[in-house]
Order: C-alpha cells, then structure tokens, then sequence
C-alpha cells in the first residue's frame, strides 16, 4: 500500500514531530490580565503564576483564568505554527 518513499517521509515527518515538541517546551508564552501573569511553554503546560497581590481570592481565580485562557490560545497558535513548518517539505501541499 504504501511504498518505500511514503515510509520514509512518514518517519521523516514522526522525528520532525518529535523535534519540534522539544523545541516547544523551552518557548516562553506569558498571558496577563488584572496584575496577574501565566506563563506556559509551547506545548500548553503551565511554568508559573506571577502577581496577584493583595487580591480577594474570587477576583484572583478570575484573572489566573483569563491569563491562563490567553497564554494556552498563544501557545496553541505557535504550536500550529511550528508543527505546519515542521511538516512543510514532507507533505506536499503544506
């Protein structure tokens, strides 16, 4: 069914997958809202939690959401991206 080129571009396209989930872990992606900083790497992990001092706790959870929301949108967006590029020259049409 599938011939020697296609299984070889196919494990070609796996170690790129591979590679670029690496290089995702060590990209920084911040999101903030109201004093409050999330930062998570490329693959949608959460790295740190800054900020919310002297907040009531409710008012803390909301902008720990809204600045996590954020960050894991940007992350996902430049996760696409790297995984698109990774891709381009195996598949064609990418």
């Amino acid at each position: 069914m599938f011939g020697n080129d296609m299984m070889k571009k196919l494990q070609q396209m796996q170690q790129q997958v591979e590679e670029t989930k690496k290089r995702l872990d060590n990209i920084i992606i911040e999101g903030e809202s109201g004093g409050v900083t999330v930062k998570v790497n490329g693959n949608g992990v959460v790295k740190d939690i800054i900020g919310g001092d002297n907040m009531e706790a409710e008012e803390l959870k909301d902008h720990i959401i809204i600045a996590s929301n954020k960050a894991l949108e940007q992350a996902n967006n430049t996760k696409e991206l790297e995984m698109a590029s990774s891709a381009k020259g195996i598949i064609p049409g990418m």
